[in-house]
Order: structure tokens, then C-alpha cells, then sequence
């Protein structure tokens, strides 16, 4: 379209420079998987050089070079500061009249002359790209609807580049703010508000193994999941059989769906969390034909991208309509080396203090820090064991220094299941009252390592870690 903006239709995986990780594969899937009836939302993405012009025009790239120099890089005791007065900067700066001008026609050619609810999401150059994903850092907007919240919504993406959190992941990870761009994916909202949401992998989260589609959904929005606000339904589907065309779903697994995000009734206030009916947290969110259709997808877009994928979809609750909302390469079991295997060992077993599900196979010990909200970071020392109601990604730079993550909500693909993946310590989750339960600042042990249940047990047991090396094990020769 020009310099600022790209349709989904005229953009590829090739396009990650220009649009960021997270819109160039919503540009792939809209462009090359439509025809194979994958359906995704239409859409625009705003480039990296509308951003870097951005910058430019309001004179900030040297007003936040100063403030990030200014960040203690040891302790990071002003890291909520700095944060601040960086997005305080950006939110005060203003758009050039020729970038407005075509984010606003591409907002009207997109809602055809009838203003409709996007969603506004960040997409940062370097995003979902292997070894360097940035899922959750930057800020999503939904139920956004007319000119001026889409032009605070877009703004409001670019200022959460220097969230504390993508500040922190920033730092840890080696990257420089400097090199990183932020595109903004405005697209059209799935009214799954009435319906459902989920997530789904091409392998199964836990394990890795590579024969399963792990499909989870809620009641409303998608965010319930990600946040580990409720507890999903859980659906396997085997792929071998799926691939024969026969039934292949192979578990089902009722969840509590407590929760139902729904849209708000203002600008203030764009979606709201209410209690889900009765009779609806003790419904499967889909139809075993609707996760039937949702696993093929999973095989054709991971046949597609040639990799494991971590794919979001929605159901429109309005028409029954399936989409996908966004897929990205998965980061955890795809960069393990899968014959190299440590084992846990309980060599006895205490009093148990509460339970949930396991995410990995590990065994850790240490001090208990019961913590309220990520503010208290402070209070959790390095190797402590964080214990919480749930985490979001503002809770990313504490949990980098914890032993064990447990929680009282969520399950196998909420954010604490994720990040306990990504930095590979054992998690609890879905624990119910593991706040209650766990008295702050005594000793525990968090096994991951006796099947898909997790236990929290009271004192420091004893274990054993063995790593298996199977790396020398040949596969047995074919007969000719």
C-alpha cells in the first residue's frame, strides 16, 4: 500500500523485517493457507520504518537512548522508572500527518466504510523468531473501535517496547532496543467475546512428542488462557490416525472455565471478566467435528512452516465460524536436544502440602516466597521457589530468578506453564490453594517427576539426578 502500512494479503514469512515476526506469519497464513480453507481474519500491519519515522519525527531516539543509559544493568532497581519515563516519552509524542492519514484509510478500506472492532497488536521486528521469541512482552489491545482508539491503540503498542518486562527480556537475552522495531497488526475482531478461544500445539507441551495436536479453549477471549486465569478444556488429538481421516481424538478433558472475558461497554473499560454460567463450565467449548477441524489446520500450518507451531485460534459465536488468530514457531522441545534426558528421583516422600498439574520432570527444593503481585520481586531471593494466585507476563523478570514456579490457577498453556518451560524449572499449576496451603518462608519440594500430577511437600527430601545419554544408541538396520 505504501510505506507505513501492509495488508496481510501482500505480506510473507520473508516480510519479518518489515512487520515483525507475529503479523509477517498472519500475512503468510492469510496469503498462502486460505485457499487450503485455513481461515484468518483480515487485516493491515503498520511497518518498521512508520515506527523508526515515528521516532524520528518527535525527536525521541535521543531522549530514550539517555533514559536507557541511565538503567542499572546489575540490580535493575530502576528498571519500573525507567520504563515509565520511556513510555510516558512515546505516549506524548505525536503521528506525522501522512502516517495518520494512511492507517486511517487502511482502517476504513479494511471495515469497508463501517467502522468495526480490531484488534491491535505489537509485533516487534525481532518477535517469534527461533531463539528469540518475544511472545507477551509487548502490549494487545482488543475490541478496539474508531479513529481515535485506534490511533491511542497503535501509539500504546509502541510504548510498550519498553514495558519493564521487554525491558528485562531485552537485557537478558542480549538484545539492543536500538536494533528492534515495533509493527503494529491491526485486525479484524472473531466475536469469540460470545464464543470460544484457545490455543493449540503441533506437539504435545509437556513431553514434546511430536504425534500429538494439544488443543486447550475457554468460554469468551482468548486472554483467560494465556493469563492462567481459568482452567481449559484439554483435547489430544493423534495424528497418524487424523491423517487416515478416521477419528482421532483420543482424550478429552473437561476444565473449570470459572471465568468468561467478554467486551466492555466503553473506551475505558474495552473487556471485562464475568462468571461463567453453571451449565456452561460443565460444556466442552468445542465439538469433537470443531477440534476435528481445528487439528487439521495444526498439521497443514506446521507442514507449512516445517516446524513444531504454537497456534492461537477463536470461534465467532455469532456465525460458528473457526478461525486462527496467530501461529509462531515452538521454542521450547524444538531446540532440545530430545537424546539427552535427565531423570528425578524422589528418594522418599514427606507431608503434602497441595498439588495440581506437573509441567516438566524436574525436582527442585527451597525456600517458599509466597508473593501477591509482581511489586514484590524484591522480596523473592535467587533460588527461592515463587508461589502465587497466577502470573502474567509482567511477572517475567521475577520469575527468572525462581527455583520452581506453583500456582493456584491455570493449566498445561497458561503463561506460568510457559515460562517454567522456557527457563526450565519444575511448575505446579492449578493448585486451588496453594497460597493457603504453603506458609511463606518455609522449606518445600516441588516434584515434577511422578507423572502428570505435581506434589508440593513439606522439608527439603532427598533425590537423585541421573542424565541419560542416548546418543550412542543406533536405530536397528532395515532389512534390505
Amino acid at each position: 500500500m505504501n510505506t507505513y502500512i501492509k495488508r496481510f494479503r501482500d505480506i510473507g514469512i520473508a516480510d519479518v523485517p518489515v512487520v515483525g515476526g507475529k503479523n509477517a506469519s498472519l500475512g503468510e497464513m492469510f496469503s498462502k493457507l486460505s485457499s487450503k480453507g485455513i481461515v484468518v481474519p483480515d487485516g493491515f500491519a503498520t511497518t518498521a520504518a512508520a515506527f523508526e519515522e515515528f521516532l524520528v519525527h518527535n525527536g525521541l531516539r535521543p531522549v530514550l537512548h539517555e533514559m536507557m543509559q541511565q538503567l542499572d544493568r546489575k540490580g535493575f532497581s530502576n528498571l519500573a522508572a525507567t520504563g515509565e519515563k520511556a513510555r510516558a516519552a512515546i505516549l506524548q509524542g505525536e503521528f506525522s500527518e501522512k502516517f495518520q492519514t494512511a492507517l486511517l484509510q487502511a482502517y476504513k478500506v479494511l471495515c469497508r466504510d463501517e467502522y468495526m472492532t480490531v484488534a491491535v497488536r505489537s509485533s516487534a521486528t525481532a518477535e517469534d523468531l527461533p531463539g528469540a521469541s518475544f511472545a507477551g512482552q509487548h502490549e494487545s489491545y482488543l475490541n478496539i473501535n474508531g479513529e481515535a482508539a485506534l490511533l491511542l491503540a497503535v501509539k500504546k503498542c509502541y510504548a510498550s517496547l519498553f514495558t519493564n518486562r521487554a525491558i528485562k527480556y531485552r537485557e537478558d537475552n542480549g538484545f539492543q532496543y536500538e536494533k528492534i522495531a515495533l509493527s503494529v497488526g491491526v485486525q479484524k475482531m472473531v466475536r469469540s467475546d460470545k464464543g470460544s478461544a484457545g490455543v493449540g500445539f503441533t506437539l504435545e507441551p509437556e513431553s514434546g512428542f511430536r504425534d500429538i495436536v494439544h488443543l486447550s479453549g475457554v468460554w469468551g477471549l482468548g486472554e483467560n488462557i494465556v493469563q492462567g486465569t481459568v482452567t481449559p478444556d484439554e483435547y489430544f488429538v493423534f495424528k497418524p490416525t487424523l491423517a487416515l481421516g478416521k477419528n482421532a481424538i483420543i482424550q478429552k478433558k473437561l476444565g473449570a472455565k470459572t471465568m468468561t472475558m467478554i467486551y466492555g461497554q466503553d473506551d475505558k473499560c474495552p473487556v471485562v471478566n464475568i462468571d461463567t454460567p453453571k451449565e456452561k463450565q460443565e460444556q466442552f467449548v468445542l465439538s469433537d467435528e470443531e477440534i476435528t477441524t481445528l487439528a487439521k489446520w495444526a498439521m497443514q500450518i506446521e507442514a507449512h512452516y516445517q516446524t513444531p507451531m504454537d497456534i492461537e485460534w477463536a470461534k465467532d459465536g455469532i456465525t460458528g465460524e473457526l478461525f486462527i488468530i496467530q501461529a509462531r514457531p515452538e521454542t521450547v522441545h524444538s531446540k532440545k536436544d530430545p537424546l539427552l534426558v535427565k531423570e528425578y528421583r524422589l528418594l522418599g516422600k514427606g507431608e503434602t502440602l497441595t498439588k495440581g498439574e506437573a509441567i516438566g520432570s524436574k525436582l527442585a527444593t527451597g525456600i517458599a516466597r509466597v508473593l501477591q503481585s509482581p511489586k514484590d520481586a524484591g522480596k523473592l531471593l535467587a533460588g527461592e521457589i515463587v508461589v502465587t494466585d497466577l502470573t502474567s507476563p509482567d511477572w517475567d523478570p521475577v520469575l527468572k530468578n525462581a527455583a520452581a514456579i506453583i500456582t493456584n490457577k491455570g493449566g498445561r498453556t497458561s503463561h506460568a506453564s510457559i515460562v517454567a518451560r522456557e527457563i526450565g524449572v519444575p511448575a505446579v499449576v492449578g493448585c486451588g490453594d496453594a497460597t493457603t496451603t504453603i506458609k511463606d518462608g518455609t522449606v518445600i519440594t516441588v516434584s515434577c517427576c511422578e507423572g502428570k500430577t505435581g506434589f508440593v511437600y513439606k522439608g527439603k527430601l532427598k533425590f537423585t539426578e541421573t542424565l541419560l545419554d542416548f546418543t550412542s544408541i543406533k536405530s536397528p538396520e532395515q532389512p534390505k
